[in-house]
């Protein structure tokens, strides 16, 4: 039972992470201190500088009503309605996926070799495809400021998202938003002129959901883990529409899961992509990402 006199930060994080902890939540300190900075308009280093505050009976009643959510396993993120990707503040809600950690590394990757990749072209052209809270899109128009970014997304709900995160950056003036099943409605004076694709599209196989994480299978749209019996469905479909979308030499970056780089490098012909299809690895050292060059 939480007091509900006069409570400091620091009883009221300690009060926090004992429910959190009791219930099973995995990192219950972290998640206490991200919901009552979140509370208090503040960062979590500043919970600890002043960790004697008292917090008003009002938003100590929400702090704990949000522990509360968070110990029932909602993700912090949609209890916030925020997250950090690529230092960047992006809004999400449950018409789009959390951004991961683990995607930074595709987008550092692209930022670091640009202009080696893409060396011949002053101003060019990224398709995201299923963009989803649009952090690839965002992230890349932000720090590749001479790209032109179009962001795709089946689902109209997850374009609104991307859209408000786009202005929210500063950087929607420079990405066009398309609804689009894949790249079925790329415009014709794309094809065979863009430069880069990147995707990160639902890998889980279906089997395999029920036994993710409350977290994701509670919460996270089904649509955007869902891809199909062994993972690779949508990117089966995919890779001949990138193909034909690209322009020669041009690249396709796919985030992928555990285990699914052979099956994932086995859609990628060596006659169309032969010279140059590597593996990425996250942060956890995992094979997460492919790069393929579509051939000259």
């Amino acid at each position: 039972m939480v007091k509900t006199g006069s409570v400091t930060v620091r009883e009221a994080l300690a009060g926090a992470v004992d429910i959190l902890r009791r219930r099973g939540i995995e990192t219950p300190r972290l998640d206490a201190e991200v919901l009552l900075a979140f509370v208090l308009g503040t960062d979590r280093t500043e919970l600890y500088i002043n960790s004697d505050r008292i917090i008003d009976g009002s938003r100590l009643k929400q702090y704990f009503f949000l522990v509360e959510r968070r110990a029932g396993r909602e993700p912090v993120a949609y209890i916030t309605g925020q997250k950090e990707f690529m230092s960047l503040i992006f809004h999400v809600n449950r018409d789009v996926l959390i951004p991961r950690p683990e995607t930074e590394v595709l987008v550092e990757w692209i930022v670091e070799n640009f202009k080696k990749l893409l060396i011949f072209h002053d101003f060019p052209i990224i398709l995201d495809v299923g963009t989803g809270s649009g952090a690839l899109a965002v992230s890349l128009a932000k720090y590749v400021p001479q790209a032109r970014v179009w962001a795709l997304d089946i689902s109209e709900q997850a374009l609104e998202v991307a859209r408000g995160n786009a202005r929210r950056n500063g950087v929607a003036d420079r990405i066009v938003f398309v609804q689009s099943d894949l790249l079925a409605e790329v415009p014709t004076d794309l094809m065979g002129k863009t430069d880069l694709i990147v995707a990160n599209l639902p890998y889980v196989p279906t089997k395999e959901i029920p036994a993710l994480m409350p977290e994701i299978t509670g919460y996270e749209p089904y649509k955007a883990l869902d891809g199909g019996g062994d993972g690779l469905d949508l990117y089966r479909k995919l890779i001949p529409q990138a193909h034909r979308v690209l322009r020669p030499g041009g690249w396709l970056g796919m985030e992928m899961g555990e285990g699914q780089s052979a099956g994932l490098a086995s859609l990628l012909p060596e006659d169309q992509w032969g010279e140059g299809v590597r593996v990425l690895k996250d942060y956890t050292g995992r094979d997460r990402f492919i790069i393929a060059k579509k051939n000259n």
